[in-house]
């Protein structure tokens, strides 16, 4: 038997695989089609302390190699969201992470310290989030915010924390590394990159928004050697993200340093791309006789 079980920052995942926020709803738009039993781990979508009606319309377009979107962090707040879609995934045999988002550190705080007494195993902090306080500059974009927030939001935590980094910076490690002197358990990166697209016919934006983030297959490389600079600069665990299609795309992520890998867009293309790719990674070992998915972790140095 061949063992596929990671430990990420203290939570065991029966595999490395996990859902990325924003891409899964909260595990029950898409249960009909996979088996959440089946996932390492499901990442909600990203919560706020009060709902978010999101941007206006339209929100998402195609784009060469994968996808723009604009939605604005849409969702119902952290009381429905306890209420509703925690009891929900509870039903399941896998772990629980929720995202959660704000605008300034005290709207992170509130969702935090209603979460730590809920049942879930993790909180993911997404710090792509513009913060007002400081001009809408992206918590993630100074390391000093980056440090202090993920200092704060650990004194109200009970469970792990992963800060989610955003790549729109000049050295990701230098953001990797205040993360973990703010005491962050774990980072997952990469969030997506800004982009924009123009509809040359309509000579107009193609988002209302002007600008989305992008992701997708053509995000890959980016993410890949953003994961692998960070393995080298921090020695807290990494779920690695951005254009998994398929268990190669997986195993490039946990090659280069990822203990666990979220699939995002490939939801979006086929349903059930996270269980193909749990299947892949079990293919992959079997074939390359691999008996612990733990020592291909960071085996590309």
């Amino acid at each position: 038997m061949r063992k596929t079980s990671v430990n990420l920052a203290g939570v065991e995942l029966k595999n490395p695989v996990m859902t990325a926020s924003g891409t899964f709803g909260s595990g029950a738009e898409y249960s009909e089609f996979v088996d959440l039993n089946k996932l390492g781990a499901v990442v909600t979508k990203g919560v706020a302390d009060v709902a978010w009606p999101g941007n206006k319309t339209p929100r998402i377009t195609e784009v060469y190699g994968g996808m723009l979107n604009a939605i604005g962090l849409q969702n119902p707040g952290i009381d429905v969201f306890c209420e509703r879609d925690i009891p929900y995934l509870q039903q399941f045999d896998t772990k629980i992470i929720v995202n959660v988002c704000g605008h300034a550190p005290e709207e992170y705080l509130r969702v935090v310290e209603r979460l730590a007494e809920e049942k879930i195993d993790m909180m993911e902090i997404n710090i792509s989030c513009p913060n007002v306080n400081a001009g809408f500059l992206a918590f993630g974009q100074d390391p000093k915010s980056v440090e202090e927030l993920t200092a704060e939001i650990k004194k109200l935590a009970k469970q792990p924390v992963i800060m989610k980094l955003t790549p729109n910076v000049t050295d990701i490690t230098e953001i990797a590394r205040a993360a973990e002197a703010g005491g962050a358990d774990a980072v997952s990166l990469i969030n997506t990159l800004t982009g924009m697209k123009i509809d040359v016919n309509r000579r107009t934006f193609a988002l209302a928004n002007k600008t989305g983030g992008m992701s997708g297959p053509a995000v890959k490389p980016v993410a890949v050697r953003m994961v692998y600079q960070v393995a080298q600069a921090v020695n807290i665990p990494i779920v690695g993200m951005g254009g998994i299609l398929n268990a190669e795309d997986a195993l490039e992520f946990i090659l280069a340093g990822a203990t666990a890998v979220s699939v995002g867009t490939g939801n979006f293309i086929n349903p059930e791309t996270t269980l193909e790719v749990i299947k892949g990674i079990e293919e992959y070992m079997e074939r390359y006789n691999v008996a612990d998915i733990n020592d291909l972790i960071g085996a590309v140095r």
